[in-house]
């Protein structure tokens, strides 16, 4: 019994043919994971050889042609990531056999991304009327004739090209509903590269040449565009600036912080508004300094002007900071330049609207700081209503104090930007450039001495009245 009790609790022998079967399992299991690595090696270099480029230029030229509308693309091929371009064993482009992918690559990555409207309804799609590669020195997209003959030139098949260094040529044809209808160009090419930068020229139909330069997608480019969507189109610019710019709204507010009477207000805000549009229009007319120096300069002073007025808010007394309006005026004066620099970017799509965007960008401008002094105020007042003298001084200290805190570290970030531009800085030559330059300084400066006396006398005669 104990020998049958032994026997049972003993344990089966073990299968021979399980200790072989083992190692298959494994070897199985190791070669899978061999395969999978292999295939994520392989997408991983198939990705990093197609990775999104560092910079890429475009260049474009629009024409309206009767009903037809020919837009001609110039773009790097590397910026063609999802297409595997055929190579030959020397790493250069088999060009025989790119010519039938260029088809495919520009519908995926250019008529896509670029939709024209006209008279506010989109085109139907384009016709390609010719694909091609161009050599890194090619010069055939320096005008617009070079670049439509470009097309008919055959590329010699045995060209020995780095797909790297190669550009995609492209010829679109859009039908347009009639030869008079407004057209309006949305292309949305900063996907191809992670700082794209598009210059575009415009025909008209007189042979005419304008050139807009922009980087990443702007909103719109009118080829001809109106007075009328012109204005709509800038008011929108300046207030969304004004709205978008911390450092104006922190001025305004400091600058209106201490006044405790709606007609020292008023003063105030009119000052500012009238000195910042004075210089804002001189800008637009080209009345300023092109080096590379002036806007750093600009953006320094428009943060000193920020710790300024809250120092002044922090020692002056309340009589003092209520008659401050020729300091609000020479600091407008500052901020309008600074407002022309975000203007001087979007003022090429105007086209012959140059006075009607000024207008508008100043009025998107002037409405944003309303906006600002209807939503604070209202606020600050009625702060006052329920705080005592002293704290009520004590608020505008820390307010002002918390602000100059933030504008003291602009100023001097901004004053490293600009002491960097020193190497730019260079004495001029005293010759009919300068005295034309000297011309359009000081009278810019009369100008604004004329308005602020202006200003002056009909102060006094409202006060005395």
């Amino acid at each position: 019994m104990l020998y049958l009790s032994g026997v049972m609790h003993q344990r089966p022998p073990r299968n021979p043919l399980a200790l072989r079967r083992r190692p298959t399992r494994w070897r199985g299991f190791v070669a899978a994971l061999g395969v999978a690595v292999a295939l994520l090696v392989a997408q991983v270099q198939t990705l990093w050889s197609h990775e999104i480029p560092e910079r890429v230029a475009i260049r474009a030229y629009v024409q309206p042609d009767g009903n037809t509308l020919r837009v001609l693309l110039r773009v790097p091929l590397e910026a063609m990531r999802d297409v595997e371009f055929p190579l030959r064993d020397d790493g250069t482009l088999d060009l025989l056999r790119v010519r039938e992918l260029l088809p495919q690559a520009t519908q995926l990555w250019l008529i896509n991304s670029i939709r024209i409207t006209a008279d506010g309804a989109a085109l139907d799609a384009p016709q390609i009327a010719g694909t091609r590669i161009a050599l890194p020195n090619d010069r055939s997209f320096d005008s617009f004739a070079a670049a439509r003959a470009h097309f008919e030139q055959p590329l010699l098949e045995t060209e020995r090209i780095v797909w790297q260094q190669t550009l995609l040529d492209v010829a679109l044809e859009y039908p347009l509903p009639s030869a008079e209808a407004a057209l309006v160009l949305h292309p949305e090419l900063a996907h191809l590269g992670i700082r794209t930068t598009s210059v575009v020229h415009l025909i008209g139909a007189d042979g005419s040449d304008r050139i807009v330069t922009y980087e990443g997608n702007p909103d719109a480019i009118a080829l001809e565009p109106a007075w009328l969507s012109t204005f709509a189109q800038f008011l929108r610019e300046g207030f969304r600036h004004i709205l978008g710019g911390l450092d104006h709204l922190l001025f305004v507010i400091c600058l209106v912080l201490p006044v405790r009477r709606w007609q020292s207000l008023l003063t105030v805000v009119t000052a500012f508004t009238v000195a910042n549009s004075l210089t804002l229009g001189a800008a637009a007319l080209g009345f300023t300094p092109t080096a590379l120096w002036f806007p750093p300069l600009v953006e320094t002073l428009i943060a000193a002007s920020i710790v300024w007025l809250t120092i002044e808010n922090i020692v002056l007394s309340e009589e003092r900071l209520a008659e401050r309006w020729p300091l609000a005026f020479a600091f407008g004066l500052v901020h309008g330049f600074g407002f022309s620099f975000a203007l001087g970017e979007t003022l090429q799509f105007a086209g012959g609207n140059l006075v009607s965007a000024l207008a508008a960008f100043n009025v998107g401008v002037e409405l944003g700081q309303i906006a600002v002094l209807l939503a604070a105020v209202p606020l600050l007042w009625l702060a006052r209503r329920y705080v005592t003298a002293p704290r009520e001084r004590l608020v505008t200290i820390v307010g002002s104090a918390l602000v100059a805190h933030t504008a003291w570290h602009w100023m001097t970030e901004r004053g490293s930007d600009f002491l960097a531009h020193r190497s730019s800085f260079a004495w001029p030559a005293l010759d009919a450039t300068f005295a034309l330059g000297a011309m359009r300084t000081a009278l810019v400066a009369a100008v604004a001495v004329a308005v602020a006396l202006a200003m002056r006398q009909i102060l006094g005669i409202l006060r005395r009245s």
